[in-house]
């Protein structure tokens, strides 16, 4: 027994290393097949610019999605708060008077800056040795003074549009809140995410169709240089906000899209808080077994609802980017987005059983489907087929995080010469 113990552990973390390996292994596969079935065509630095740039946006919800599915969580409603955010961003820019989307969202953003203004002035007082009722008074005038700046501010862009920063502040809380009202109800109310998140991706595209008005339409984004006068609307967006879609440049040369940065700063954000943060550890100890990390003294309620919360951001920004990228907002955007965020976090090798994985895998995820995608529309590959292939990888990658597969490879030879023994 004590010979084998140590043969036991070895052969745990053998397989734990093969777990790890196997999305980098499936990357270099894809990539080399890209390189031999199209050459210069797909090595071109073009090419790959134009695939990490259409990644990335995609890649935000996905990297939310991490660490939702490592709480043993799961959340549906990403797609439709690319969405609802695409439009609300849209309707932000472009509009020049309060409409649904300014009613809906600028009011959630300046109760969340009258909530931060009191946490961070209360802190501040607590800081300098105020005492309770004096640092509770303080925070009090905190909050609402940076809730009244807010408020003018915002009523002051109503005449002329909103700015670039506007919308990458006001959108992703707007999402943030939403996320944060998921979370709420799965972690205090004990209810399945499936169920939850479910029920937001459908309020959340009705709320998308109904701030867009006409059932859902599209809400096209001009800009001055853009023929916007052609349109027929004197409106027109911040160039800084087309700069959102465009590329990092160096003498010239085109370095990496905007997006990209976006999609690179939040995976080394997540990656410090899941590796580095108190935060992150609760995450896997809730996704490990959740009654236990609540016995631990994990704040299970308030770790839940941030992650979800998070997630929420998250999948706004990406709603902005989508925006900014193709110059609309689009009540449909994100459909089926929540299909390719689990797709991602699954190839990179987190379980849907929770408590294990890493953003890392999350990043080799999203580029393994940007790779096949781009692959296969070079090959001109039919959509379906494609959607029938990325079918079968995701069923493959969860055989062989979960150990399936290499279970019914070990039975398969013990099951033939039980066979033939009894032949």
């Amino acid at each position: 027994m004590t010979d084998g113990a140590p043969l036991a552990v070895t052969g745990a973390g053998y397989r734990s290393l093969v777990r790890r390996l196997v999305p980098f292994i499936g990357l270099a596969v894809i990539f080399a097949g890209g390189a031999f079935l199209n050459g210069t065509t797909f090595l071109s630095p073009y090419n790959q610019l134009n695939v990490l740039g259409r990644i990335s946006i995609i890649a935000l919800p996905a990297v939310g999605m991490t660490m939702v599915i490592i709480t043993a969580g799961i959340d549906l409603s990403v797609g439709s708060l690319v969405s609802l955010s695409s439009v609300i961003c849209a309707m932000l820019l472009m509009e020049r008077s309060w409409t649904r989307a300014s009613v809906v969202a600028v009011p959630v953003f300046i109760a969340f800056l009258l909530g931060a203004g009191y946490l961070l002035t209360r802190a501040l007082l607590r800081r300098f040795g105020a005492g309770t009722r004096g640092s509770r008074a303080g925070a009090i005038v905190g909050g609402a003074a940076a809730a009244g700046l807010t408020a003018w501010w915002c009523a002051a862009m109503v005449p002329t549009g909103f700015s670039t920063l506007a919308v990458l502040l006001i959108v992703p809380v707007f999402g943030l809140a939403l996320g944060a009202l998921s979370g709420i109800i799965i972690a205090r109310g004990r209810i399945q995410p499936f169920i939850v998140t479910l029920g937001m991706m459908s309020a959340a595209v009705g709320l998308a169709k109904f701030i867009a008005g006409r059932g859902g339409q599209i809400h096209p984004v001009y800009y001055e240089t853009a023929g916007y006068e052609a349109a027929g609307t004197a409106h027109a967006a911040p160039p800084s906000f087309d700069a959102l879609s465009g590329h990092l440049t160096l003498f010239g040369i085109d370095l990496i899209p905007v997006t990209a940065l976006f999609f690179l700063v939040a995976v080394i954000v997540v990656g410090i808080v899941l590796t580095r943060l108190r935060f992150g550890r609760h995450l896997y100890a809730i996704g490990g077994n959740e009654e236990t990390a609540r016995l631990s003294g994990v704040r299970v309620i308030r770790v839940k609802t941030m992650v979800y919360a998070l997630c929420g951001a998250l999948s706004a920004l990406a709603g902005v980017l989508y925006c900014a990228a193709y110059t609309q907002g689009k009540a449909d955007a994100g459909a089926t987005w929540e299909l390719d965020a689990i797709a991602a976090v699954v190839i990179g090798g987190t379980s849907l059983m929770g408590g294990r994985g890493n953003v890392t895998g999350t990043l080799v995820g999203v580029l393994i489907l940007g790779y096949l995608g781009n692959i296969l529309n070079l090959q001109e590959v039919p959509s379906e087929v494609q959607d029938i292939l990325k079918g079968v990888i995701i069923v493959g990658a969860v055989l062989i995080q979960e150990g399936t597969l290499l279970r019914w490879l070990r039975r398969q030879p013990a099951h033939d010469r039980r066979i033939r023994q009894e032949e």
